[in-house]
């Protein structure tokens, strides 16, 4: 195999616990399900899941070496992702702080918007970046050769998992949201758990030395 067992099991992982982690597009997708209904929020789903694929495509094309070429850009890019996650945080855990599952006003918008809300929304999500700069990368093993071909590989998993995870949020969002309404204890604790998962990976991120792997 051009990856191992190890590395997709460890990249479906990463990405299921930064998927269920409340960010711009979860917040979006449940917001929009809520407000607009399943179908809204199924078709601003296509809009992230393309942005996936772009993100992935870049990385695929050699966006990796490029960092690797000039680690001072990646450096940044990587404690810049780490204080945006660390915002997520503390606008989870602040006293009065609110939880994904509870809908933005949003105005209804046909489907051309919706998918392409969905595609700026993920475009502009600094944790989709922080995946394919930073953490892809790490489960690239030179030795098996086809660094690109491990990079694609790697990254169709991960969207994979984030879109099904996502779609799983958008089927629900509607029930998690009146539990949650009607249950504020069990609000209160997804605030605090999510908050806290969100601080220990920004101070993973912030503070890993792992260097891109450039593309032969």
């Amino acid at each position: 195999m051009v990856v191992s067992t190890e590395a997709l099991v460890g990249i479906a992982l990463i990405e299921l616990g930064l998927v269920v982690m409340p960010g711009p597009n979860m917040i979006y997708l449940v917001s929009r399900s809520v407000v607009q209904g399943r179908r809204a929020g199924l078709i601003s789903l296509a809009g992230v899941g393309t942005g996936f694929l772009i993100y992935l495509l870049a990385a695929a094309a050699g966006l990796a070496t490029v960092f690797a070429l000039v680690p001072e850009i990646y450096v940044g890019l990587k404690l810049a992702g780490a204080v945006y996650l660390l915002w997520l945080a503390w606008k989870a855990l602040r006293p009065g702080g609110s939880s994904a599952f509870t809908p933005n006003a949003l105005e209804p918008d046909r489907p051309r918007k919706l998918f392409g809300m969905g595609l700026l929304t993920c475009l502009l999500n600094p944790k989709i970046a922080i995946l394919y700069i930073s953490l892809l990368p790490q489960f690239v093993d030179p030795s098996r050769g086809h660094v690109g071909a491990q990079s694609l590989i790697l990254g169709l998993t991960q969207t994979a998992v984030g879109v099904l995870v996502n779609a799983i949020f958008v089927i629900t969002a509607g029930s998690v949201a009146i539990f949650f309404s009607r249950k504020p204890v069990w609000a209160r604790i997804h605030r605090y758990v999510t908050g806290t998962a969100l601080a220990v990976f920004a101070v993973k991120l912030a503070t890993d030395r792992a260097q891109p792997v450039a593309a032969p």
